[in-house]
């Protein structure tokens, strides 16, 4: 079997559970593809303003998105296709003949019709997840006949052409699809969904996006492997190495994939990864936490050590003074930091510092603690620890999420040039390669964030 370089996921339906989350057995097997030299991108009809968060969070190599007609890298736009601006015109005009909600993908994200982007939030896909599939169908068709005859979309068609348009999403079943092809010679007609069709050039695909990517990243069709569950992923499933049809997908999909798996909130990713060899998937050994944070931190140390602890147990003595000089490092920066340079003020802070340890040690010794069971005691302490670090932020009014992500990006990023995280030979923290501090370092992005929340706090305090 040829080896496999590359890996692509559709997104609702594959990458996305139907609550639109991203499975953590998903996010662990990225990890790990990634580990190991594979790439690994989006393949989806959405357009690149959903996709980069996405390639983010989970360090994605690139995106094809608007099923073609725009993709990306980490670092720039690779290839553009907006629709012809008279097509367009042709477009609209036919939707308002024909009572037609149409929305229209840009590089900044979809405009237009109401209903077509609540069909593709968040909120709608969690309601649909609620209902039986038929159930859902029909919600969402009446719903869309309903208000569309009640309130018809208008569009500025001078504002609307402003800016290049890659690809229109419109209100349609399936069973107007010809009609549209015979009326619309230029056009591409994909699915992704039983209600809309999505409008884009033709010579465009997903599949045709994937190989402009190989053809500058080093790889082949038949070295590539992709996931999907619908009409637009038909092509690229037959067009790979390896297409692999989730659970969900329609039987189309099913009937050309190399390998059915199991649905997209049922692990069907890593379980397809796991078949071909490309990851180990352990079901219901690694657990997952509600906590996100506490997941991200997990992925670093799966990255980092290879492996987690999974069940709940103590730490030895050695391991113990280990965690707790790591800790005590980022509290004497704190200390250094809140000195702001005046190094007698430092020595102060320091110099209580040590008190306070004395201090905290002749209270544990009076105290009862050391009769208390020791996996309940070191848990206790580090949850008092974490809630402490929580109040700190609390009482200086910064919002840590964002810049939690900013610092565990930059920490995922402490991989040496062999390929491989190096580690203190007495301690075992993990190394930082010579230059992360000037690619990776989060100080900028943080200090970027905190000038962000100040500007919303005190606009916000205007207001009032």
């Amino acid at each position: 079997m040829t080896e496999t370089k590359a890996v692509f996921f559709d997104l609702d339906g594959t990458l996305l559970t139907s609550t639109r989350g991203i499975a953590p057995s998903t996010k662990r097997a990225i990890t790990d593809m990634r580990r190991n030299g594979v790439l690994v991108g989006i393949a989806t009809g959405r357009g690149p303003a959903f996709a980069l968060p996405l390639m983010e969070e989970l360090g994605l190599n690139f995106a094809v998105t608007y099923n073609g007609q725009y993709i990306l890298d980490a670092q720039e736009v690779i290839y553009e296709n907006p629709l012809d601006k008279k097509l367009v015109h042709r477009i609209v005009r036919y939707a308002a003949d024909n009572h037609r909600d149409l929305s229209f993908g840009k590089a900044d994200g979809m405009s237009g019709s109401g209903l077509l982007k609540f069909g593709e939030s968040r909120t709608a896909g969690f309601i649909a997840g609620l209902l039986p599939s038929a159930a859902a169908r029909l919600a969402r068709t009446s719903y869309k006949n309903v208000v569309r005859r009640f309130r018809p979309m208008v569009y500025d068609l001078r504002k609307l052409l402003r800016e290049p348009i890659y690809q229109i999403v419109m209100v349609a079943t399936k069973d107007e699809t010809d009609r549209l092809e015979a009326k619309f010679s230029g056009l591409f007609i994909t699915r992704s969904n039983p209600y809309s069709a999505d409008l884009i050039s033709k010579g465009t695909s997903k599949l045709r996006g994937i190989k402009r990517l190989g053809d500058r990243f080093g790889f082949s069709l038949p070295e590539v492997m992709v996931f999907g569950d619908s009409e637009n992923d038909l092509e690229m499933i037959r067009g790979v190495g390896l297409g692999v049809a989730m659970g969900n997908a329609t039987r189309d999909i099913k009937e050309v994939a190399d390998y059915v798996t199991s649905s997209n909130n049922q692990d069907g990713i890593a379980r397809a990864l796991d078949y071909y060899g490309l990851v180990h998937f352990e079901e219901h050994t690694n657990f997952a936490s509600k906590d996100e944070q506490f997941n991200k931190v997990k992925e670093f140390h799966r990255l980092m050590d290879g492996r987690t602890q999974e069940v709940p147990t103590t730490f030895t003595p050695v391991e113990a003074a280990n965690r707790a000089a790591f800790e005590v490092e980022e509290i004497v920066e704190f200390l250094f930091a809140a000195a702001d340079g005046d190094m007698k003020v430092f020595h102060q802070l320091k110099n209580q510092l040590h008190q306070s340890v004395d201090d905290a040690a002749g209270k544990t010794l009076a105290s009862d603690k050391l009769a208390s069971n020791q996996l309940t005691a070191q848990t206790d302490s580090l949850l008092d620890l974490l809630y402490l670090t929580y109040g700190s932020l609390v009482l200086s009014g910064v919002d840590p999420h964002e810049i939690f992500d900013a610092v565990h990006k930059a920490n995922m990023a402490k991989i040496f040039p062999d390929g491989q995280p190096h580690f203190d030979s007495v301690t075992g923290k993990v190394l930082k390669p010579d230059d992360w501090e000037h690619k990776f370092a989060p100080e900028a992005k943080i200090t970027a964030e905190l000038a962000r929340q100040t500007r919303v706090a005190k606009r916000k305090a205007r207001e009032k």
